[in-house]
């Protein structure tokens, strides 16, 4: 379970080693045991006893800003990065190891879109063409990446990112031509959203993010070190590796909340700058849909869990394979 702090005035205590939310409508005692996670907007509160017990439960606290992403988060000592895994994971990252690793993420992200293109299609002939050259040029792109090699890693980055940014502008095309034709949209927009879709997409993956940065953190992996994005000073830049395989969980969750209208005008507000951001109205109802998608269960390479541990699963896997290499 996942608690969600956005209301103004919203405040997290403790009583007799139960959390105590406490906001306008009254008091709200839950089970430390129950939650896995607390997210914290701005204008809500919590005290120090709160945050020692989550602690001590090891329960996530993070600090999300207006588009859900995570601004800091508080964690157990006990997270604590083996040096082993940041000294093989520095090394890995300068090696030509690193390359397969990344064709791998790449590959599987590109799976993934031609996958959840061809589960929706549009009723219009002329969107449906649009969707299958979506289709087409994923996939030939997939088939050049996998004989794509290099000597070093700076070798094939530029060709690596140019790829993956062709085949995001197609699968958003395709996405878009699915749409209700009130919510179609040009472009991918971050920071701010220009339009609903986007708003929303940007909301979801930044809870993935904060799930990601958990995982990685607990495998005692440094969230600072990544592969493809490593230029950004102060940035947990392995996250925006990573997410790369999961960013289509959220990808289906949005569209189908999108397909079915579910948003309406109060859901979110537009600002004088033509920014598009989600109400708490909107919050509620994306926050619900995507968690209570990321406790399903999946089968992932034989294993049997909710996608949430999945991510656990991965990250854990993602340490052993930094701890065990070798130069």
């Amino acid at each position: 379970m996942e608690l969600v702090l956005n209301t103004f005035g919203t405040s997290l205590q403790v009583e007799n080693q139960m959390f105590v939310v406490t906001h306008s409508d009254g008091r709200q005692l839950i089970d430390p045991d129950k939650l896995r996670s607390i997210l914290i907007s701005k204008g809500a509160r919590i005290s120090s006893d709160a945050a020692l017990l989550a602690i001590e439960r090891e329960i996530e606290v993070l600090f999300v800003d207006g588009s859900g992403k995570p601004s800091g988060r508080i964690w157990s000592v006990k997270y604590g990065s083996v040096s082993t895994i940041r000294r093989r994971q520095l090394a890995f990252v300068d090696s030509k190891a690193s390359i397969e690793w990344l064709k791998e993420l790449i590959g599987e992200k590109l799976d993934n879109q031609v996958a959840l293109l061809l589960s929706i299609t549009s009723a219009d002939k002329s969107l449906r063409e649009i969707h299958k050259h979506s289709i087409e040029r994923i996939q030939n792109i997939r088939e050049k990446l996998k004989t794509a090699s290099g000597e070093t890693l700076q070798d094939v980055l530029p060709t690596f990112r140019g790829w993956e940014g062709s085949a995001s502008k197609y699968y958003f095309a395709a996405i878009s031509a699915c749409l209700p034709g009130n919510l179609r949209f040009q472009n991918r927009s971050q920071n701010p959203a220009t339009d609903v879709f986007n708003m929303l997409l940007n909301y979801a993956y930044g809870m993935l993010y904060g799930k990601v940065e958990g995982a990685l953190i607990r495998s005692g992996i440094d969230p600072y070190i990544g592969v493809m994005h490593r230029d950004d000073y102060n940035r947990p830049v392995l996250v925006y590796d990573v997410i790369e395989r999961y960013r289509v969980w959220a990808d289906y969750v949005v569209f189908g909340l999108a397909s079915q209208q579910v948003f309406t005008t109060d859901c979110y507000s537009v600002k004088p700058d033509g920014s598009y951001w989600l109400e708490n109205s909107g919050k509620r109802i994306l926050i619900q849909s995507l968690n209570d998608y990321l406790s399903e269960v999946v089968k992932i390479k034989g294993v049997e869990r909710t996608r949430l541990i999945q991510i656990d699963f991965y990250a854990q896997s993602l340490a052993r394979m930094f701890e065990m290499f070798k130069e």
